[in-house]
């Protein structure tokens, strides 16, 4: 009853689409095609609400450069995600995004492949959620579906926690119900902490309309290399159709 009172109550889903992989695919070849700035302002024109940059010390995707020229582009949610190394901070703090993500990942990883430990790391945080809110950007922490790492990213002093879904995405083929619990428990943790839940990682249009189903006070999703990889057969403007079609759903 509880979870059915908070539907009625709730906003839909917003969908964030990531365009890592856009960049990617031009710093393969050098020059600007694809146009990662042409790129954002059409995912917003096929509905997209929001977008999300991930940039790395070594810029193999998306550029400080980038960052900054999609600043003025953006009219929906902009989202910068990252390690809130100081070169980030600085970033962030000259462009204000509407939405900063704090991802632990390391310089040389592939992909973002846990969450914070917002225990251990709580001074850190704290500090830095400190920093952005300071300048009126909403502030996110990555975290693995644990709830005690919910209720320390309350501790932090953040506005919502992004729950990290590989493991969902890994688990979801064998058994989805088991897959999403630890979910479940962690968003409703990071709820009754007064956060807001975002999710992102792995979700494509196989998981995602389950995952909204069963977590429906999540407030956005995250999602790139799947949106990208579809548009590669059904093209951008029905993948992120079929996409806004899996969260808007109550």
């Amino acid at each position: 009853m509880l979870i059915l009172s908070f539907q009625q109550d709730r906003k839909m889903t917003r969908l964030s689409v990531n365009i890592n992989k856009i960049a990617t695919l031009r710093n393969a070849r050098g020059g600007n095609l694809p146009d990662v700035e042409k790129a954002a302002v059409l995912c917003e024109s096929f509905g997209a609400e929001g977008i999300t940059v991930h940039p790395r010390p070594d810029e193999r995707h998306i550029r400080y450069s980038d960052v900054r020229a999609l600043k003025p582009l953006v009219t929906t949610e902009f989202n910068i995600e990252g390690n809130p190394i100081q070169s980030f901070r600085d970033l962030v703090c000259e462009v204000i995004p509407d939405q900063v993500t704090l991802v632990p990942d390391s310089h040389y990883a592939l992909t973002s492949d846990n969450g914070w430990d917002t225990i251990e790391h709580r001074e850190f945080l704290t500090d830095v959620c400190k920093l952005f809110k300071s300048k009126g950007i909403r502030t996110s922490i990555f975290i693995n579906p644990d709830p005690l790492m919910a209720e320390g990213a309350a501790k932090c002093g953040c506005d919502r926690v992004e729950l990290y879904t590989a493991g969902y995405a890994v688990g979801y083929p064998s058994g989805r119900e088991k897959a999403i619990a630890p979910y479940i428990a962690t968003a409703a943790a990071a709820r009754d902490c007064g956060l807001g839940v975002n999710a992102g990682h792995d979700l494509n249009l196989e998981n995602l309309e389950f995952f909204i189903r069963s977590i429906p006070w999540t407030a956005e999703v995250s999602i790139g290399h799947a949106i990208i990889c579809d548009a590669l057969y059904l093209g951008l403007e029905k993948t992120i159709g079929a996409y806004l079609s899996k969260v808007k759903i109550f």
